[in-house]
């Protein structure tokens, strides 16, 4: 293996222009972690903010961006050698070459491309966690996924449809509704043309939804709240309006809502690893079986990756955005 690598940086806080192509040490794997020479690696909207300046890496994590990639083990416990896997990782993803957790590693199976391999496991370990564990979602569900076109908001309706959930989304145009719909939603609503409240409340016949999944915050809160049936659960997961909201406590006491949310990317690698044996237990056979493939929306050269950052932030993309390494 060559001693140093192309990766991508980040020059200073700022646009995409600030991420830029250079040649680092190959990293070595620690304790309880392999080395992949990575084939492709997905583009997460943690990659912008990290660019931005306002998602600092946890402690002891790459400073390069990029959360999720796959690509073939080459340096770790014998009997991984050689495999082609997919990871969840705290950074350093956007590189030719990227340590990762032993527990957080799902093999490729045969029929899954590395681009298609590289787009999964943020989103999946994101929804599981959130929308099935934290908010409680089972069959029967009718569940409210705000950024329906997005890589979370795909897997939550891929994964909705596996696992017996009625999945509403909402988008920002009539187009991203359509494909959200074709993609199995089972109503998508454009937030900049109706109130997604009153078609809710009309959809569910007044009942409401068990679950909430937000990544908007701020002023949506309340709203998401009217939205919730008696008992439901609401499910932060990010806040592009703003970390803030005022909220009903009465309203919250009365009808038995809950209220949570969680971040990944700082969690244990304890917790990762018992994610990951949960996926690979209840979702892997459906990708295994050809019937969970991610929605792809455009694949770009590692040295592209800036292009990839626009597309993303210019938010016209449905599905995953990848950049292809290897």
């Amino acid at each position: 293996m060559p001693d140093q690598m192309r990766c991508i940086a980040i020059r200073q806080a700022g646009g995409p222009e600030q991420l830029v192509l250079e040649e680092r040490a190959r990293p070595v794997p620690r304790e309880g972690e392999v080395l992949i020479r990575v084939e492709a690696a997905g583009v997460n909207r943690p990659d912008i903010l990290q660019r931005l300046g306002a998602y600092p890496p946890p402690p002891g994590a790459s400073d390069l961006p990029g959360l999720e990639v796959a690509g073939e083990v080459v340096e770790g416990p014998h009997n991984l050698v050689g495999r082609k896997v997919c990871a969840l990782v705290t950074g350093g993803g956007y590189a030719e070459y990227c340590a990762a957790p032993i527990g957080s590693c799902i093999a490729v199976p045969e029929g899954l491309s590395m681009e298609e391999a590289a787009a999964m496991p943020e989103t999946l370990f994101t929804v599981w966690t959130n929308l099935f564990e934290r908010g409680f979602a089972a069959d029967g569900d009718t569940v409210l996924v705000h950024g329906g076109t997005s890589g979370i908001g795909t897997m939550a309706i891929k994964l909705g449809r596996l696992f017996g959930l009625t999945v509403i989304v909402t988008c920002g145009s009539d187009a991203k509704c359509k494909r959200a719909e074709e993609e199995g939603a089972a109503l998508a609503i454009n937030y900049n043309t109706e109130d997604f409240v009153d078609v809710v409340k009309d959809h569910s016949e007044g009942r409401g939804v068990q679950v909430v999944l937000d990544m908007v915050g701020g002023d949506y809160v309340p709203r998401n709240l009217a939205c919730l049936a008696d008992e439901g659960r609401h499910v932060s997961i990010a806040f592009q309006r703003g970390a803030k909201a005022e909220i009903s406590i009465m309203d919250a006491m009365l009808r038995r809502l809950i209220l949570t949310g969680s971040t990944l990317r700082a969690r244990s690698p304890a917790f990762k690893t018992m994610v990951a044996d949960e996926l690979k237990a209840h979702v892997w056979p459906f990708v295994e079986g050809g019937r969970l493939r991610p929605v792809m929306d455009e694949v770009f050269a590692l040295e592209d990756a800036a292009k990839a950052h626009a597309r993303m932030e210019a938010g016209e993309h449905v599905g995953k955005i990848v950049l292809k390494v290897g």
